[in-house]
Order: C-alpha cells, then structure tokens, then sequence
C-alpha cells in the first residue's frame, strides 16, 4: 500500500464547541481557522495524508519509515490541530513521540493543554506536561497562569503544586492577577490552607504580594473562623509593602463580629476612622451593627446607626434588616416596624429577609396575627417566601395549637418550587401527634418524601413516640428499623423512649432486640448508648395497651 491508495473520508466526532474552541487555541485566542487556510500551505496535502493514515490505524504501519523521515514538528501540530478533537490529537502525541521520534514544538503542547484542559481531561493535560518537559519546553507566563487557574478550579491541587514547583526558580512567573485569581479560586472552594501554602511556599516568590492578595486570604480565614490568623497577615503586610485598604478593614471586622468579638471589631473600626487613606463605609457600619444586634446590644446598634447617618452614608437594605431582626429577637417590635416604615424614605425596598424578620418578631413576640398580616402584605408585593419564612409562620401556628392552619402551609409548599428541610414539617407532625391524629402525621411523613426532604431523626423520634402512645408497637419498631435502614442514626431519647414504651406495653423481647440493634450498630455511632441504655421503664410517656 502507498501513501496514495486511502479509501474512505476522514472523520472525527467532536461537537461544535470543542472544534471551536481547539482552534481557537493555536494562536492563544478565539478565532477559528477554516480548511482553506489550511489548503493554502504547500504541505497541507502531507498534513491531510497523515491524519487519515493515522484515523485508519490499519494502514499506518507500512508508511512509519516515510514518516519518520517526512513528519516535521510544524507538521505535527498542523495534524493534531486538524483533528480537532484534543483527545485524538493526544494519542497522536504519543504515537509520534514513540514510534516517530518527534520533538514537538511549543505551539503543540500549548494547543493541546489548553484544549484538553477545557474539555475535562485533566488527567491528560497531566501527561502531556511531563511530555513537554522531556522535549525540553517550559510554559511561559500566559500558559503557566492557564493551567493554574483551570486547575484550582477543577480542585486539582496537586497538579497546581507540580505546575509552580517545575517552574520554581526558572525565569517563568506568573503575575499578580494570575495568583490572585488562583488563591480566590481557592478560597471560593473553602481550601482556604491550600491557599495558605501556595503562598508562602510559591506564590511569594513569583511576584511580589498586593493588598489585593492578602485581601483574598484574610477573608478565607475569617470564612473559616480563623481570625486571629488572619489578624497575622494583617500585620505583615506592611513588610510587604503593602497598605490595607477599606476592604481590608471590612473583612477584619466582619469577621471580629461573626466570631462574636464585637469589641474588637469596634478598635479596628476606630483605626480605620482615624487613617487619611481609607474611610468606613456602608459595609463597616453595617458589619458593626450586625455585631451589637446579634449580642442584644441595640441602644449600641441604634446609636452607631444614627452616627452613620449624620456623616452621611445612607443606610442600605442589609443595614435595614440587621436592625429589625436585632429588635424583634428582644421582643421590641414597635421599634422593629419603625425601622420597616424608615426604609421608604431612604429608597429601600423589602425583601424576603425584611418580611421573615417582623414575621419572625411578632411570632416570638405571641403576635401572630400580625405575622400573618406581613405575610399577605409580603405577597401582594410579590416578594417570594423562603424555606425559613414558612418555618417560622408554621412553627408559631403549631405553638397555638392552629394545626389546621400550619397544615395549610405545608400544602402551599407542596405546590411551590421550594425545596423543603425538616425543620419546616417536624413541628406540625409532632402537633397532630400529641393530639392523636398519628395518621395525619403519616401523611405528612408522605408528603415530605414526595418533596425529596428526608425525614431526620427528631421526624422519626416524633412518629416513634406517637406510634407508642396509641398503643401501635410493631408500627413504633417498624419506622425505627427504617430510620436504622436509611442511615439516620438516633440518639438516646429515641431509643430510650421506645424501650421504655416497648416494656410498658409487655413486650420486653423487643425491648431487649431494640437495645441490642442500637448498641451493635456501630456505623451509626451507637456504641456509646451501652451506659446510656437502660433495660427499664423510665420514661414517663403513657401507652395505650
């Protein structure tokens, strides 16, 4: 057979997107190379000749002598680049480097890491790195920062280590921007210690830091609870040359508040007042605020509220909410409304976390009537409900004892688009439980799993005991097997409720069965209920036998 005698087309399945984008790559942008730019390269004829010898792998072997005699680097990539598909393109890779003794240039392992790169084949672009580095090629800046960041991104952070650690005292860097936007990459995926490492072992030495770098990692520690770390990079950023900013100072202080460190955030806060460089913001005010509402500091919230306003920054919806949540959590609703009517005439518009807070209030508050008023006030504004906002509507019904009407909810759930936690049905069961209505409670349980919420251990715990009460023993041990079976793991009061039933009501067989399962299943971490346990009736829930 000669290299003439080829039957058949040549065609390789790639989708549109891949085509595009794996040409896209042979000059490090997006334009995209049609056939007759091809065609009008002398050796474009070659090129064709060698990638359907290749696709029909059948009648390669005869002609690996021509090849390796003819098959240039340039030509290489032109082949790879016509595949089109970067996976053909890589097992050519390997069979030329083996079986052709060809040295790839540059522009082949750039296009092919690239385009492998954005197709998910990151185990690959892998190979391919360790085969470029055999070749004698080192990635520049541009395709260094590529491979770093689309590596973080797919959480490959050993491949990022490898890629810094290759180039590590060579003349290859990456800039600040790169780094930067690898560390919050890292960040965003809570590998905040990653991004800690990758700094001090690599990234330093690259380029030097910016405020914006140590920005990044200051509020993935203070994300992490780590503050007080983070208050360490605070402090040696001047050694850097670097000043902190506004963003700086926010982040601190947010965090300070977060961990309940109120007074400390205040110190930080008084710093950055008194610097010529940078000033508080909305965001600082709010942060500290936020901090005295969560503690039931509100004389101090309200103060710091009005000093806010009198230097001139306007309050913003965050800043509204934070407020009335703190005044409603200590039972002061008029002052919580006062700052719900103050919102218009600062141009703030109520959201769903407003609504759920005064909600929230006049519930805890024993107002649940006006709840209820908010609720429609918060509909005709078509403001959507969350999870939380029915939870507290449903769970101060239930307080009521209006089952009727928390069950109403639950059916508005079951027609809406939200996505239901347990939280929002165990009040109601537990209701229609305590009042003997166990097969209401059953229906609901049915409901919940329409939803694709999973019933938790206080659902089970509640069916249990309202099972056991109505006298239905063998339904009391038939949903304990089924919270063992979906790997629910019950705690001492369910399984101390149930002996104490199953025994009440003559069946100490079953009693010492349940005590058995509980203690021998130690996947569920039951081991220590041996102590716990005890064979006896001591549990005081009445059973009808």
């Amino acid at each position: 057979m000669t290299l003439f005698s080829l039957t058949g087309p040549f065609r390789v399945r790639a989708s549109t997107i891949a085509i595009a984008r794996f040409h896209g790559q042979t000059q490090g942008g997006s334009r995209f190379y049609p056939d007759r730019q091809v065609i009008q390269n002398p050796e474009s004829w070659f090129v064709k000749v060698v990638s359907t010898l290749f696709v029909n792998s059948h009648s390669l072997d005869a002609c690996l002598n021509y090849l390796c005699e003819k098959l240039t680097p340039l030509i290489a990539f032109e082949v790879i680049k016509r595949f089109n598909n970067p996976k053909v393109g890589f097992k050519f890779l390997e069979f030329s480097r083996l079986n052709l003794n060809v040295n790839h240039c540059y522009s082949t392992y750039n296009l092919l890491m690239r385009s492998l790169c954005q197709m998910g084949h990151h185990d690959l672009v892998n190979i391919v790195f360790d085969y470029m580095g055999s070749d004698g090629h080192l990635p520049d800046s541009k395709l260094l920062g590529f491979l770093v960041t689309w590596m973080a991104q797919a959480s490959d952070f050993d491949m990022v280590k490898k890629l810094l650690a290759e180039v590590q005292g060579k003349e290859v860097r990456i800039n600040s921007f790169v780094y930067n936007n690898l560390l919050s990459v890292l960040v965003k995926q809570n590998q905040v210690h990653e991004a800690i490492y990758l700094f001090k072992e690599y990234l330093v030495m690259q380029s030097p830091p910016d405020t914006w770098t140590f920005n990044i990692l200051i509020r993935g520690l203070c994300r992490v609870g780590g503050v007080d770390r983070a208050f360490e990079f605070f402090k040696d950023m001047e050694s850097f040359g670097c000043l902190p900013d506004v963003v700086t100072y926010n982040t601190l202080i947010n965090g300070l508040c977060k961990a309940n460190e109120v007074q400390r955030g205040c110190e930080l806060f008084k710093e950055i007042q008194s610097r010529s460089d940078c000033s508080p913001d909305i965001v600082t005010y709010t942060s500290i605020i936020s901090g005295f509402c969560k503690s039931g500091k509100m004389k101090e919230a309200s103060n710091l509220f009005e000093e806010m306003m009198r230097s001139g920054i306007q309050p913003n919806v965050i800043t509204f909410n934070v407020l009335i949540d703190g005044f409603g959590k200590i039972g002061n609703i008029a002052e919580a409304e006062a700052m719900y009517r103050k919102m218009a005439y600062f141009d703030c518009s109520a959201d769903v976390v407003t609504f759920t807070s005064l909600i929230d209030g006049y519930c805890r508050a024993g107002q649940v009537n006006h709840g209820l008023k908010f609720w429609n006030v918060m509909k005709t504004r078509n403001v959507s409900p969350t999870v939380y906002t029915y939870a507290v509507l449903i769970n101060a019904l239930c307080k009521e004892n209006r089952l009727n009407e928390a069950r109403d909810f639950l059916g508005q759930i079951k027609n809406s688009s939200i996505i239901p936690k347990p939280f929002m049905y165990n009040p109601v069961i537990d209701g229609f439980c305590k009042a003997g209505n166990v097969d209401e409670g059953n229906v609901i349980l049915k409901e919940m799993e329409e939803k694709r919420c999973d019933p938790d251990k206080v659902t089970f715990t509640i069916l249990i005991i309202g099972h056991c009460v109505k006298g239905r023993m063998f339904e009391a041990i038939n949903i304990f097997n089924r919270m063992l079976a979906t790997r629910c793991a019950p705690d001492n009061i369910t399984v101390n409720s149930l002996i104490s039933c199953l025994l009440k009501a003559g069946m100490p067989n079953e009693a010492y069965r349940i005590r058995k399962m509980a203690l021998e299943d130690r996947n569920l971490g039951l081991s220590s209920f041996e102590k716990a346990i005890p064979l006896r009736t001591n549990t005081d829930i009445p059973v009808a036998v």
